[in-house]
């Protein structure tokens, strides 16, 4: 409690927060060199991986943590990847592992027991290992088929034990192997985005085509159809907030809204009966169906529309775009 209370009344200390964010720098810049021949070796272990071929991570404690996240970055960016608990592993994890496999084992000390009891079980499965650890003189640098060292590192803790440089350093060399990974493989936008249906990155990398509204899910009607016959159309499910008007060959000829219908009943109700194509939108805007959707989204916005219709390059209508699918 007293330790407590003195580190309390001390104080942060700024100059001392910048110097571990320094160490940490440091300690990442340091392992440029060692990018090396070995280095291409791991990579292209984990490049080969094919059919039902997985990059199983394992590491304890810190190194267990840095080892998920390097997991996840392989898997997101193509490789089949997983984590493995090497307490677990012994007790019957150890089924996740197969010979098409490759095994990549953190840590900085190279001894840690739990994970050095997995390596004779390894071997007997003849899968493959790369080590992330300080040295290649450790049990487990002597052991591994390939070794990435990040050297032995000074960490900026007041009481030398909590591991930041050294994390810092396997987090740095576990991305660039991914990465290196990723650009060999040749991964593209449209490959990345499959990967991430969900979230932020998969809306800014979703193409049009993936979402819009096509066949019966839209209103397409010819110019000739009433306001009244195509809100009609417009009312059944999935509710569509537009119609979208067409000639014989399916060519856009404009479009007509909810909005547009509230403007035209204030004026005169009559015109419920006439044809849709005396109060459509026209020319509007549309969008091609390769378009990210980000894109669309953006195009929505600074014209204020709430329909977008999608096109080809004749102008023919593949789909609509409606703002209730962007919500």
């Amino acid at each position: 409690m007293r330790s407590a209370a003195k580190a309390q009344g001390a104080g942060i200390d700024l100059d001392y927060a910048r110097a571990v964010v320094r160490s940490e720098a440091k300690a990442v810049a340091s392992l440029e060199p060692r990018i090396g021949l070995e280095f291409q070796r791991a990579a292209e272990l984990i490049l080969k991986l094919s059919g039902a071929g997985r990059l199983v991570v394992t590491g304890m404690g810190k190194a267990g943590i840095i080892g998920r996240k390097i997991a996840a970055t392989f898997a997101s960016t193509g490789t089949p990847a997983l984590f493995m608990h090497p307490a677990e592993a012994v007790h019957g994890d150890l089924g996740m592992v197969a010979a098409q496999d490759v095994v990549l084992a953190i840590s900085n000390s190279g001894e840690t027991e739990e994970l050095l009891r997995l390596i004779p079980t390894l071997k007997r499965i003849h899968c493959r290992i790369v080590a992330i650890t300080a040295t290649r003189g450790s049990q487990l640098g002597e052991t591994a088929d390939e070794v990435l060292e990040i050297g032995k590192l000074n960490e900026p803790c007041p009481l030398r034990m909590a591991p930041s440089a050294t994390t810092a350093a396997m987090l740095a060399m576990g991305d660039a192997l991914a990465l290196s990974v990723l650009k060999a493989r040749g991964l593209t936008q449209d490959d990345y985005a499959l990967l991430h249906p969900g979230g932020s990155l998969g809306w800014k990398l979703m193409k049009v085509v993936d979402i819009m509204r096509n066949g019966e899910r839209m209103v397409k009607v010819l110019p000739s159809v009433t306001v009244g016959e195509a809100l009609s159309r417009m009312a059944k499910p999935p509710r569509n907030g537009a119609a979208i008007v067409v000639d014989d060959g399916g060519r856009l000829q404009g479009v007509f809204t909810h909005g547009d219908f509230g403007r035209l009943v204030l004026k005169s109700p009559q015109t419920i009966s006439d044809a849709i194509g005396k109060h459509m939108t026209s020319p509007c805007k549309s969008v091609a169906s390769d378009a990210l959707v980000a894109d669309a989204q953006q195009l929505m916005h600074e014209c204020h529309i709430n329909a977008l219709p999608v096109v080809d390059e004749q102008r023919v209508v593949l789909g609509l775009l409606d703002i209730q699918d962007l919500v």
